[in-house]
Parts: C-alpha cells; structure tokens; sequence
C-alpha cells in the first residue's frame, strides 16, 4: 500500500506541475520550459540526494542498470516531455490530453510482455474505469474557452467571442500526442527494470543519473542557432511558472520512483492516470479562464478513482470485504495475461 501512496501522491504532483507548465507557456516557448525543467529537476534531485544522504550510492548501480536509468531519462525527460509540451502548443492540452493517456494500455503491454507481470479481471475492469474516467473528463473540455468567454454585447463584441482562441494543428498535433504516449507508457517500465536491477538502491540516486543522461542530451538542443535568444527572452512572469513546474515534476518523478521500486508496474501505472483528474481540478484554481468543470468532469472523477481502487486493492481482500460469492471471486481474479 506504501506504493500506491507514493504513486497517488507523484500524480497530485505531476498535476500542480502541470498546471504551472501551462500557466508559463501560455505566453512562453516549449524550449524556454524544457531549458528550465530539465536542468532545474537533475538540481532538485541532487539536493534531494544530498539531504537524505543517500549521495553515495551514485555508485552502487551496475552497468545494466545505468543503462536503463540513463534510457529512462532521455525517454521521459527529453523526447517525451518535448512531444508533451508540443502538442498541447499545437492543439491545446484538451485534445492532447486523451491521445496522450493511451500511454496505460502501452506500458500495460510492455509489462505482460517483458515483465510478465499478471493482468487479472479485476485489473482490467479498474483499468479500464481509468481510462473511460479519463476521458470523459476530457469530453467536453474542448469547450472550456467559450465556456469561459466573457459576456459582452454589440455585433463587433459578439463576434469576437465566437471567434476561436487559436486554430489547432491537428494533423501535427496528434502526431506528436502519439510521440508522447509512447514515451511515457516506456518509462515506467525502464525504471522498473533499472531497478530490479539494482535491488535496494535509493530512487533519488536513480532519478540523479537518469537526470543527468538527459541533461547531457538535451544540452545538444541548445547547439540550434537562435536557442540561446529564446532563452534569454523569457519573461520573468513565465520563468516564476517555469521554476515551480521544474521543482514540482521533481518532486513527482521522485514519487514515482519510489512506487516503481515498491510495487508492481500493473499497478503503479493506472494510479499514476490519476493526475488528469488533479489537473482538472488544479487549473480551476490555476488556469480558471483555460478549463471548464461540469457533470462530464465529476463523473470522470468518480469512474476514475474507484478503478484506482479495483487496480490496487487485491482481489481476495475486496472480495472478503463485499462478500462477493466464490465464482465472482475466481473470476475476478482469473489472470488473463503474465506468470
């Protein structure tokens, strides 16, 4: 239960960081972000390491697992966070936000299948509460400018409300959604496999090396002529957001770590989906005049929190609690796929 606890936690994280991120690209560049979050977040993890004195196990991990420490961090931190962070510039975080989510059923394929690890009935039915909570959270939030539209009256006036925000590059947009999905629905399983290679080892040590690798390569984006001027041109409202939003994926990817290194990939992976739903919430506080909140919201709240519940509760205890009859039980928890 510790892991589902960290993994809950690294998703309201991920979601603050996420809404902070948005807030800084509104008017901001996704390099100016990435310039920011990549470095500052390998910082973090150094402190973090230094401050739970766990800096000399930097050491301790062998060759495979730097391998899959370093693969996981240019994965996550550069290739996928910059297919993120460009397709919600393309076409908006509300129609990127559902491509993005199939990022579940690709790590949960990678699991059956290199990890063999197990896919219950029950496992499945709560996956897939998530995933159909997930997106219905997204359904209408397409919405979210015009429902948030102020008032006004006159023809020029009016005309001008109905006019979109911004035109979505679709075509492109998606194509860079897929990148993302498929980024992070790989990460987890390389962190995992990291380490299981290296039982016992401190998952802030990890994040340092794998936030080094990624660092190192990211470094290589700045080499493009005109990289260094877009930096510099950051305003000092969007570097506050950038700041925070490279403290708090942190912060987050600690957490996930730490959930990875406890429990099983089957089961970290569908509680992580959950900070879709602390993002929603978050940028009504946030980003109030950028989402919108409805009826399709809290009932993908709901779909989405009891599947994390059918994903992480053992079956054999939820059925002792309901009671469920034995052929209930048997088939809840028939194994569908893994060893």
């Amino acid at each position: 239960m510790l892991g589902v606890l960290y993994a809950a936690l690294g998703a309201f994280t991920f979601a603050l960081n996420n809404a902070a991120m948005r807030r800084g690209v509104v008017t901001g560049s996704v390099l100016q972000g990435m310039a920011l979050t990549v470095p500052i977040g390998g910082i973090s993890f150094l402190l973090m390491a230094i401050a739970f004195g766990v800096l000399d196990q930097l050491l301790v991990f062998p060759t495979a697992a730097l391998f899959w420490l370093a693969a996981q961090g240019v994965v996550h931190f550069v290739f996928g966070r910059y297919c993120n962070f460009k397709s919600n510039q393309l076409m908006g975080v509300n129609l990127a936000a559902p491509v993005i989510q199939l990022q579940v059923p690709f790590a949960m394929m990678l699991a059956v299948v290199m990890l063999h690890e197990k896919f219950t009935v029950l496992q499945g039915i709560g996956s897939a509460l998530m995933l159909g909570g997930a997106f219905t959270t997204q359904a209408n939030a397409d919405n979210s400018n015009r429902a948030s539209a102020p008032m006004s009256t006159g023809p020029a006036k009016r005309q001008a409300r109905h006019k979109p925000a911004f035109r979505p590059q679709v075509f492109s947009g998606y194509i860079f959604a897929f990148g993302a999905a498929a980024c992070y629905g790989a990460s987890p399983l390389m962190a995992r496999e990291a380490f299981l290679r290296a039982p016992g080892a401190s998952t802030v040590a990890g994040g340092c090396l794998a936030y080094a690798a990624a660092t190192l390569v990211f470094s290589l984006a700045l080499l493009k002529p005109g990289s260094w001027q877009d930096i510099k041109d950051m305003k000092l409202e969007n570097l506050q957001w950038f700041l925070a939003a490279a403290v708090l994926v942190a912060i987050s990817q600690a957490l996930v770590y730490a959930s990875l290194a406890i429990a099983p990939l089957m089961v970290v992976t569908p509680i992580l989906q959950l900070s879709l739903v602390f993002r929603l919430f978050l940028s009504q506080l946030i980003n109030r005049d950028h989402e919108v909140m409805n009826s399709a919201v809290l009932i993908g709240t709901f779909a989405a929190v009891l599947g994390s519940i059918l994903v992480s509760v053992p079956t054999d205890e939820l059925a002792t609690l309901f009671g469920f009859p034995l052929p209930v039980a048997e088939f809840l928890r028939y194994r569908l796929a893994g060893h």
